[in-house]
């Protein structure tokens, strides 16, 4: 048996042939930019990209360095050169609410000549109004109306004089306006001289009085609608003098922009702004300086008609690409920036507006990190606003913490029509998927990148095209196709797989330039395969200092592992051990005790909580499959205990199943295990050895002890049968097993494993349900029926004595208490 499960050298890894790659060296090569082997993303990233409608945003999944960023990168650049420019946006002033904005859409580049022309605009206007304003037409008509105006007002009060001197009366002013005063003489009446009027001469006076007092109030009415009349018609002066200042420069620009409504309007508030406010053109005053203090001149500001362009597409060529590294809040939805003026006042106004990322990748492609979306405060919530509203709005995020409401500029939304792209790890996405409701609302598409591909003839080229192509970029050494070939090799080592190769494209970047830096040590001008081995090694060598230090355990005999001789109840297991940057395998001796009893399978380690739950499902696995072979026809009477022998950490997985079930066999047949043969593999409850992970880590940790305490020929490897084809091992192995010094077998069931540990068969359970005699399943039943027979014996056998029942028993141990006492 052991002989069939013998797994030959040639299948204990993949050599990649050389003469496969139809090239000498990677300069031959043309440069490749492509994913390689992501048939799946790319299809994924074509649906999402092509299709419009609501929410069909992307999320790139994937693990980090599988090119997801560079492949993203290279689609959308070929893809955004094909498609339209988007518009030009603007914001300009809101002349009716100073703490708002307009937003204008304009064609690509219009948004640039908006700004230029506005500031010609103004510059134009504060050189011609002021000229027109001092222009002798100008002051002639002004002069004339304010002279019809004095005219008028003066023929009514000249009108209104004669009629109170004709009665005895005076108008007179004084300091509460105009008043009629009766006179006597020339003079005005005194007080004594009116007091001694009779009384119907001081009526009369009265009645005279009121008279002209209401003529008074009909002047003063009449002067009042004059003065009304008089300002309109030196403002209307003012505006057909505007106009005609305004009229022959505003008139190009609606012909330029004819067809856009909204910039239309914004020239026709410009107009009536301006119009209205033809003082703030005319020269100013110097106003006193305090002596001592330098007070800033006020000066009427035209920044009310500057244009502030936020996104300038002149430049663009096709859809703008927009990758955001640093997503925060006012990153990507822009911000409001503040000057601190006079007296420690901040203030702001529109033409201090900034754009962030999605104003920039309107009508295009916006590129984030999602873990950086969901770290960054209140970015999430405003992205999926963002899409649900169509609309990138700059609002003051922190107003809704803030005791008191502060008076802030709200600008007018932007409309959105961006595309965008998250690239995330899995994880992020099911916990997005699966805790946010609206996510799968916005991001409708996912692309998966694969952390390995299938090892095809393409595929290899692929990766040959790709180290050219990153050799050429970076000036590092050309690979010789041997070189190609052993990083083939690595790949597939990554993968852990014959089949496969791996599309860690970062790490397998950074290993090119280790290989390069090496190659040119040695003084090479070519990378051969010898290049890629010492290079590998040498980054191994780099962070294997806790693997060599546990090795001096294993040589030093601190931690005990036997490679030779046969024990019962006792066999070597082996773990995988990840530091993160470095993994490595190491044997455990793990031991199994039988005793009779009825207490089943005792983990030591989760009896001490050492063990996780999948490991705990591994031992309770053991009593089905031994309850199912053994007791049919009797019930499973035995105690056992398992323990992993010098663990102080926590155990988890179920890969040492097998090897716990092969102990407590031997221990329960009395048949000593091979202590040169470690064993891994998972086993169900049938019987059927399971694959399980880092195969090669721990072929390659067992072959380092025992090739420390001396190979003898003896020893090696069991794994599953499933795992064969996920076999890489390192040279040295594979070299032992050439040399009969080393071997691996593959079982695929508890029965074959057995076998090969103990020299014995295993046996079958004949028609009569008995097990061939000799065998180890034999040797089990016969010691399960004996401690069932004994268990038995113990239960009928008679009580030596009268129990006394517990309340007899708790008077006579208070009679004894009072005797002594």
């Amino acid at each position: 048996m052991s002989e069939c499960c013998l797994i030959p050298a040639e299948k204990l890894r993949w050599n990649c042939d050389p003469e496969l790659l139809n090239f000498e060296t990677t300069e031959e090569l043309p440069d490749f930019n492509d994913a390689i082997g992501q048939k799946r993303a790319l299809r994924s990233i074509e649906f999402g990209l092509g299709v419009d409608g609501s929410g069909f945003n992307l999320y790139i999944s994937g693990e980090t360095g599988t090119g997801r960023n560079s492949t993203i990168a290279s689609i959308l650049n070929k893809r955004a050169k094909n498609e339209p420019k988007p518009h030009d946006w603007v914001y300009v002033n809101n002349f009716k609410d100073s703490d708002s904005a307009f937003s204008l859409d304009l064609p690509a580049g219009m948004g640039s000549e908006l700004s230029s022309d506005m500031k010609e605009l103004v510059e134009a206007f504060r050189t011609d109004i002021p000229k027109a304003l001092e222009s002798n037409e100008y002051e002639n008509r002004r002069a004339e109306l304010l002279e019809n105006y004095q005219s008028a007002s003066n023929e009514l009060f000249q009108e209104l004089e004669k009629d109170a001197e004709k009665l005895g009366f005076s108008l007179q002013r004084t300091v509460s306006g105009l008043v009629i005063v009766p006179q006597k003489a020339g003079r005005n009446y005194s007080q004594e001289e009116y007091d001694a009027l009779n009384a119907k001469k001081r009526i009369k006076l009265e009645k005279q009085g009121k008279e002209l007092t209401d003529k008074l109030n009909d002047v003063l009415r009449k002067v009042r609608e004059q003065e009304k009349s008089t300002k309109e018609a030196l403002s209307q002066a003012d505006r057909d003098l505007g106009m005609s200042c305004l009229g022959h420069r505003l008139d190009p620009l609606r012909e330029k922009y004819n067809g856009l409504d909204k910039v239309l309007g914004y020239l026709d508030a410009v107009q009536e702004d301006i119009l209205n406010n033809l003082d703030d053109f005319k020269p100013q005053s110097t106003q006193p300086q305090i002596p001592g203090i330098k007070v800033p001149r006020q000066e009427p500001s035209f920044e009310r008609y500057q244009v502030n362009l936020l996104v300038d597409n002149k430049l663009t060529e096709g859809a703008p690409v927009i990758f955001e590294s640093n997503p925060t809040y006012n990153n990507l939805f822009g911000r409001i920036e503040h000057v601190m003026q006079y007296g420690g006042v901040a203030v702001t106004d529109f033409t201090m507006i900034r754009s962030g990322a999605l104003h920039r990748a309107n009508g295009g492609y916006l590129v984030i990190d999602a873990r950086e979306v969901l770290t960054n405060p209140f970015v999430w919530d405003s992205l999926k606003r963002c899409i649900r509203n169509h609309e990138i709005r700059i609002e003051d995020v922190l107003e809704q913490y803030r005791f008191m409401t502060m008076v802030s500029l709200k600008p007018e939304p932007v409309q959105m029509r961006a595309k965008i792209i998250l690239i995330g790890t899995p994880w992020i996405y099911y916990l997005l998927f699966h805790l946010d409701p609206d996510y799968r609302k916005f991001f409708k598409v996912k692309a998966e990148f694969d952390s390995r591909v299938s090892r095809t003839a393409e595929i290899m080229h692929d990766y040959a095209l790709f180290v050219a192509s990153h050799c050429r970029e970076e000036g590092l050494l050309p690979f010789h196709k041997s070189g190609v070939a052993a990083l083939l090799e690595h790949t597939a080592r990554m993968a852990d797989d014959q089949t496969k190769l791996s599309s860690q494209f970062m790490e397998i970047a950074d290993l090119i330039r280790e290989i390069s830096y090496w190659a040119k040590q040695k003084g090479c001008s070519v990378i051969n395969g010898d290049d890629v081995r010492v290079a590998v090694e040498e980054s191994q060598y780099r962070v294997n200092r806790i693997e060599e230090r546990m090795q001096e355990l294993y040589d030093d005999g601190i931690i005990m592992i036997d490679t030779t001789d046969s024990v019962v109840g006792q066999i070597n297991g082996l773990s995988v051990i990840s530091l993160g940057d470095h993994t490595f395998g190491r044997p455990t001796r793990i031991t199994a005790a039988v005793y009779a009893g009825q207490d089943g399978m005792v983990n030591i380690e989760r009896e001490v909580k050492l063990s996780g739950p999948i490991h705990d499902k591994g031992v309770m696995i053991l009593t089905g499959y031994l309850g199912g072979t053994f007791a049919l026809e009797r019930p499973l009477s035995l105690s056992a205990s398992i323990c992993f022998e010098q663990s102080y950490d926590g155990i988890e997985g179920d890969s040492a199943s097998s090897t716990e079930l092969y102990a407590l066999l031997s221990a329960l047949s009395g048949v000593a295990i091979k202590q040169g043969i470690a064993v891994t593999g998972s086993v169900n409850q049938r019987g059927m050895v399971q694959p399980i992970g880092g195969v090669n880590q721990k072929v390659e940790g067992f072959f380092a002890v025992c090739r420390a305490q001396g190979l003898n020929g003896e020893q090696g490897v069991m794994i599953p049968k499933a795992n064969e084809r996920h076999l890489m091992l390192h040279q040295d192995v594979i070299d032992a097993v050439n040399a009969g010094l080393f071997h691996i077998w593959s079982v695929s069931t508890i029965a074959q494993g057995i076998e090969i540990l103990t020299n014995k068969s295993a046996g079958e359970r004949s028609a009569q349900g008995d097990f061939p005699e000799g065998s180890i399943y034999q040797l089990v039943d016969a010691r399960l029926q004996e401690m069932a027979n004994r268990m038995k014996e113990q239960k009928d056998k008679p009580k030596s004595r009268k129990h006394i029942t517990g309340k007899k028993r708790q008077k006579s141990d208070l009679m004894e208490a009072s005797k002594w006492e």
